[in-house]
Parts: structure tokens; C-alpha cells; sequence
């Protein structure tokens, strides 16, 4: 091989190599996008566990639904309410941070975001530590005490 055809053999080398890293990097940002669009929604969790009960009605507050947000409540809860809290965006999520279960009772502590559109810099979350007091009542558990944030008091119990 003379000298020209070698020169000509070691500059594609890099070339190759240059092509097979730009491969890899478009394929890992493939799949890290395949990943975050096909996460969906969680797993519920069992319906009879407090965990349950505190995602099932943070669902229900996050999406408007009242109704169901008060059927997770107890009677004592309900009777507490005074009204709606309209000043205050609903909170974008509700992460579990931890369970302990006792006997007839249990907490649920929660980390809480929220999002607000204003501000000066766009778009900004907020987030907080808090917990769920639950009561087993009849053998099922139900929301004594809700974080502030998440206090859902739009459906007034009708009274008999």
C-alpha cells in the first residue's frame, strides 16, 4: 500500500467512529423519549389500603371531582368543611412518601406540587412535605384529615 492510499485509510477511520457515536447518541435519546411518553398513568394501588384511599381521592381533587373526593372522606371530615378554596390552583401532582398503618388508624405523608402559570420568570412549582390522617370506619379507611392543599369542601353533605 503506498503512502496516499494509507493516509486515505486512516482519515475514513475516524469517520466511521464519528458515525457510530452519532448512531448511539440518536438511539439512547430515542428511547429515553419512548420512555417518558409510555410512562402513562400509576399503578392504583390496593383500594382497601389507605395508600389506596389517598391516591384514589387526590385523584378525584385533582380532577374536579367532588363527588368522589367526598366519598373518600369520613363523616366528621365533611362536617368540617366550609366552603371551597377557589383561590388556589389544585395541585398538578401527589407523590406517596410513606405509610404507617396502625390498628384503627393511619397516615399517609404525601409530597404535594404545584404549578403556577404567573410570575415573572414563566411557569413555577411549588412543592411540600405533608400528611393524610385516616380512621378505619366499619372496616374501611376513610380521610379524616386532608392536607390544606388538597381539602375538597365544594360539595356541601346534605343534612337530613
Amino acid at each position: 500500500m503506498d503512502e496516499t492510499a494509507a493516509r486515505e485509510h486512516t482519515a475514513r477511520r475516524p469517520d466511521r467512529i464519528l458515525l457510530a457515536l452519532v448512531g448511539v447518541v440518536v438511539l439512547l435519546v430515542v428511547v429515553a423519549l419512548a420512555v417518558v411518553f409510555t410512562r402513562g398513568e400509576p399503578a392504583p394501588l390496593d383500594e382497601a389500603s389507605p395508600a389506596g384511599v389517598v391516591q384514589r381521592y387526590s385523584k378525584a381533587v385533582i380532577d374536579g371531582d367532588s363527588t368522589t373526593a367526598q366519598s373518600y372522606l369520613t363523616e366528621g371530615a365533611k362536617s368540617r368543611c366550609r366552603g371551597a378554596y377557589v383561590s388556589e390552583p389544585a395541585p398538578a401532582r401527589v407523590v406517596l412518601v410513606s405509610t404507617t398503618e396502625r390498628t384503627d388508624s393511619a397516615t399517609v405523608k404525601v409530597s404535594i406540587v404545584r404549578s403556577s402559570q404567573g410570575g415573572p420568570f414563566g411557569p413555577s412549582e411549588y412543592e411540600m412535605e405533608d400528611a393524610f390522617s385516616l380512621l378505619k370506619v366499619n372496616g374501611k379507611w376513610l380521610i379524616d384529615q386532608p392536607p390544606y392543599p388538597l381539602v375538597d369542601c365544594t360539595v356541601v353533605p346534605v343534612k337530613p
